[in-house]
């Protein structure tokens, strides 16, 4: 049993928690009845039935949608993908690759040089909400930043079922 409230979670997750219980909850181990308090909250947060399964950031996550696929989806309930492809690669881009636009970040002579080093804003193309930045050189391709394997964090970290549809 967690030592935190939903209420806790609630605040975390809204900035508004105290910084020593902060600091408290996020130094200490993690248990699988927190999770669920944070997958409660988070899916009280959207105007949306479909289960998330995993957070990736503070707007975008994994659920199951209305097929039963699992796909990546944001706050405002565009669907990217499937889950396992690059969600990036359906997502709308700003590249920062002029002085001009990196300036616009970074006071005047501190800029990364556009030739060593882009940025590359991504965007959900329905609601405009900004999901990521990298910093690679110009020639480097879209990062893929991570496959979860849901199911084993689930069964052997969790120890707790999938959600389904429904729950």
């Amino acid at each position: 049993m967690s030592s935190y409230t939903k209420k806790d979670v609630q605040e975390l997750v809204d900035g508004t928690l105290g910084w020593e219980t902060t600091h408290r909850m996020l130094s200490m181990p993690k248990d699988a009845q927190r999770f669920v308090l944070y997958r409660e909250v988070l899916q009280e947060k959207v105007d949306w039935d479909d289960p998330i399964l995993l957070p990736l950031g503070p707007h975008l996550y994994v659920v199951v949608n209305a097929d039963g696929d699992w796909v990546t989806q944001c706050s405002c309930g565009h669907e990217f993908c499937d889950y396992r492809q690059n969600w990036k690669l359906e997502a709308l881009v700003h590249v920062r690759d002029s002085k001009e636009e990196l300036n616009e970040l970074y006071p005047e002579l501190m800029s990364p040089d556009p030739e060593w080093q882009v940025y590359r804003e991504y965007y959900c193309p329905k609601c405009g909400v900004q999901h990521d930045v990298e910093a690679p050189t110009p020639w480097y391709p879209v990062i893929h930043d991570f496959e979860p394997d849901i199911e084993t964090f689930y069964r052997d970290w969790l120890e707790i079922p999938l959600p389904q549809r429904g729950q």
